[in-house]
């Protein structure tokens, strides 16, 4: 056993205890630190417990809360249903009442047409058969005033959609749209050069109706002779029979909305070449005349109308490609390497003319898109 100490009161220093004297020591400080424990113990479980009642209390505070809730929204909902239940009530009891007041009101008059009889029945018959007409022509006369504000708010529609898409695929043209009431067609898009040089005027007719009118044409001649402009293009939903994407009928070119920027990208090209062309022979009477002649020939037509046949085409496979990929892409090259011939021919042809004074024109891509478009059509 270990030896046990107490400490001196008066010096301070160690003294020795026996086992017999030590013993008991020993067993009043264990007991007292037995107590302590205990005594700490049981405050701490009393201070468990009370947050365990104000828990609950706070639990049980919650929970009559939400009782008094649930009984003030179970309060409304009988309110509420017995209200809607009040209503169904009334709601039968108006029809109830209407019905019967309809029955009788039917009733009376059965009898009073029964009490009726003779030349009097007989012109009322008349007068309401003749309201009847006056209002079925009356109606007739409005339905044809509405179908027809439908026609041109329809058309309407479609022309403020083509000056918008011309107005978007060319920045550098100036699009003026016609003002209602005057002749001259629906849009002139005045064709520019970058530099801002006027190359010529597209006259632009919109129309939107079922049917096909051979009328449009003569129509949009007058309004491009009074408009002055060089090419006449109308946009129209029916089309002729012959007439499948684009085609020139009676010196108007008639297409599609689905094609109408395709074919104003050729239209406006020509344009653009022709005063370029002209720009470059200024001053040059024997070679102007030479090309003059040329441009009128059926070769020069033939050339212009094969570049907008495949461009037609072009758009038509470009649509289709989504089902024969390949076999698209396959086509498509074969046609873009037709229109890289045809339009290769045509400015070789005039450079044929007009010798070394024609340069190269970069806007057609014929020094390096055309030619390496040839070129890989030769390898291929």
């Amino acid at each position: 056993m270990a030896e046990v100490t107490i400490e001196c009161p008066k010096c301070g220093g160690q003294i020795p205890l026996s086992e017999s004297l030590a013993a008991p020591l020993l067993q009043r400080e264990r007991k007292a630190m037995e107590a302590a424990a205990v005594e700490k113990a049981r405050a701490g479980l009393a201070l468990e417990l009370e947050k365990g009642r104000e828990q609950l209390r706070d639990r049980d505070a919650r929970l009559q809360a939400l009782n008094r809730e649930l009984s003030a929204a179970q309060l409304a909902q009988a309110d509420y249903t017995r209200k809607q239940r009040e209503l169904d009530d009334e709601r039968r009891k108006l029809e109830l009442t209407i019905e019967q007041r309809v029955s009788e009101a039917s009733a009376r008059l059965r009898e009073q047409a029964q009490q009726q009889a003779g030349d009097e029945f007989r012109l009322k018959l008349a007068e309401a058969e003749r309201t009847i007409t006056v209002l079925q022509e009356q109606a007739e006369v409005l339905k044809r005033k509405a179908d027809q504000g439908s026609q041109q708010l329809q058309g309407e529609v479609l022309e403020l959609a083509l000056e918008a898409q011309l107005a978007t695929a060319f920045p550098h043209d100036e699009i003026l749209p016609v003002p209602k009431g005057e002749h001259g067609g629906d849009v002139v898009q005045r064709v520019r050069l970058a530099n801002g040089t006027h190359c010529g005027s597209i006259l632009w007719e919109a129309k939107r109706t079922r049917n096909w009118s051979p009328g449009w044409l003569a129509k949009l001649r007058e309004d491009q002779r009074a408009a002055q402009a060089e090419v006449a293009i109308l946009v129209s939903q029916a089309l002729p029979r012959e007439v499948a994407t684009a085609a020139e009928m009676e010196g108007v070119w008639v297409t599609a909305e689905s094609y109408a920027l395709l074919l104003a990208t050729v239209q406006r090209s020509l344009l653009q070449q022709l005063t370029l062309l002209r720009q470059s022979l200024s001053g040059q009477e024997t070679k102007m005349a030479m090309v003059y002649q040329y441009l009128t020939t059926a070769q020069f037509r033939n050339r212009m109308g094969a570049m907008l046949e495949r461009a037609t085409e072009m758009q038509v496979d470009l649509d289709r490609e989504r089902k024969q990929t390949e076999k698209g892409w396959a086509k498509r090259q074969v046609q873009i390497q037709g229109l890289a011939r045809a339009a290769a021919g045509l400015f070789g042809d005039l450079q044929g003319i007009l010798g070394k004074s024609l340069a190269d024109l970069p806007e057609l891509g014929l020094e390096e898109g055309l030619t390496g478009a040839l070129t890989a059509g030769e390898s291929a």
